[in-house]
């Protein structure tokens, strides 16, 4: 077997069933971007790739000739979240107009809330001008910290199911994650600094392989208001240099964001790496949607699940801090 611009071959006498693409041939082969592979392998169960040596995704080719009768039918009108699940006679039935959908056993988008339904009929419409506007509305009414659990949490989990449904598009998406990172970027700097004399120092930021920026943002925002003292980095620092950040900033404090795409063998590696870097007074904070964070726990590490366990975990780094002060001074 040998490899020629991500195909993987098997040689003449192989049968072609057992040939397999790279993600990155499939994309080229389809038309099927790489980001909306892997959110249908989440969604939907379908692409089931096998991995190679390094770990890549493969696919085997009857899953690229499924791929290409999905797409065919997405060019017709069909939306992804209606046929993805389906059996490739039926998708074959429905492209040869013989036949209509039967319904779906693939995961319910769910999470949608029709109070912010509107949001998503301004992206639909192109309307930034008005999403801008009501969403600064809200922001004003609210408060920033019920605008981001509340609102930006819940709305941008339905922005990415009506995305990998097909319901919006990838610029429209890319218009939603500007508009709300602007406007969370201008509130957090608008926080008044907080007059506590214990202040931790946090470090944000994502490994290399995860480029999703929008949660950071929200952690900022809270841990801000949370009196924390808040250093970015943007997304997809390696490791090394979050460790070097850390020791540069005088982090208290490493705070990394995961979505549901990060490789669960990356995440976990990553965090091991980052332990044997970091002095042991310095505290791993973990949180999103990728899987790994829930099915192993790794020393040093807390996972929050949700935005609201900032408040706590906060609170809790203060009384140790204090803890610990007071006992230093015990034995001055």
């Amino acid at each position: 077997m040998f490899t020629n611009g991500g195909f993987l071959f098997m040689n003449s006498r192989d049968d072609h069933s057992q040939m397999t693409l790279s993600i990155a041939a499939v994309e080229r082969d389809t038309g099927i971007g790489k980001d909306t592979l892997r959110v249908w392998e989440r969604r939907y169960g379908f692409p089931v790739p096998g991995r190679d040596a390094n770990d890549e995704r493969i696919y085997p080719m009857a899953q690229v000739e499924k791929l290409r009768v999905i797409k065919r039918l997405m060019d017709q009108g069909h939306r992804p979240g209606r046929i993805v699940a389906q059996s490739m006679d039926a998708l074959q039935h429905l492209s040869r107009g013989e036949a209509s959908l039967q319904p779906s056993h693939a995961p319910d988008a769910g999470g949608v809330r029709d109070d912010l339904m509107a949001y998503i009929a301004m992206l639909q419409t192109q309307d930034h001008e008005a999403l801008r506007r009501e969403l600064l509305k809200t922001l004003s009414r609210d408060g920033l910290q019920h605008f981001v659990i509340d609102v930006i949490a819940p709305l941008t989990m339905m922005v990415g199911n009506a995305w990998a449904r097909g319901d919006l598009a990838v610029h429209e998406e890319h218009l939603y994650t500007e508009c709300v990172g602007s406007l969370l970027r201008q509130a957090t700097v608008a926080i008044p600094k907080a007059a506590s004399g214990v202040e931790p120092v946090v470090l944000l930021t994502t490994f290399p392989q995860e480029a999703h920026g929008l949660g950071l943002l929200m952690v900022e925002s809270l841990l801000t208001l949370q009196g924390c003292r808040c250093v970015s980095l943007g997304t997809q620092t390696p490791v090394r240099d979050i460790a070097q950040a850390a020791t540069a900033h005088g982090a208290d404090v490493v705070a990394l964001s995961f979505s549901a795409n990060m490789n669960a063998n990356h995440v976990v590696d990553g965090l091991m790496e980052l332990n044997l870097l970091l002095p042991a007074s310095v505290e791993v904070w973990v949180g999103g949607s990728a899987s790994a964070l829930r099915r192993r726990q790794i020393q040093r590490v807390q996972v929050l699940h949700d935005l609201n366990a900032i408040k706590e975990a906060v609170n809790h780094w203060r009384r140790q801090k204090t803890k610990s002060e007071n006992k230093a001074n015990n034995w001055s």
